[in-house]
């Protein structure tokens, strides 16, 4: 039986994720999501249970609302990371999620190491 595109989607995130725990424990997660509009990252403390900060392409002042490509996604790593600074984060783990690290997601990695945040 085939599987649906969701279905592999969610088995890779599961995957991802649980990976990254292992061998990251004790770090801050920075959880990527992309629609087909919008793109959006959030600094998550695992242990706490809390968002310690967060950046979108829907937030008016970047100037990306309802936009997806790779110049708003590299706009939002580069928030991250400010905001993660603020917020007195300096290294955290990636995650992906079940989006393949290539193009937009790739372009939020890379300008979040660009901007200081360990990752």
């Amino acid at each position: 039986m085939a599987n649906s595109k969701r279905t592999l989607f969610l088995k890779r995130r599961l995957r991802v994720r649980n990976k990254l725990r292992r061998v990251n424990a004790g770090r801050l997660r920075l959880s990527v999501h992309r629609s087909n509009k919008n793109i959006s990252v959030q600094l998550i403390d695992d242990v706490r249970g809390v968002t310690m900060a967060s950046a979108s392409t829907l937030e008016k002042d970047l100037g990306f609302v309802g936009k997806n490509n790779i110049e708003a996604a590299t706009k939002v790593g580069t928030v991250i990371a400010e905001r993660a600074k603020k917020a007195g984060v300096e290294e955290a783990y990636f995650d992906r999620g079940g989006f393949l690290f290539h193009g937009k997601v790739k372009a939020v990695a890379d300008a979040a190491r660009e901007a200081g945040l360990k990752i």
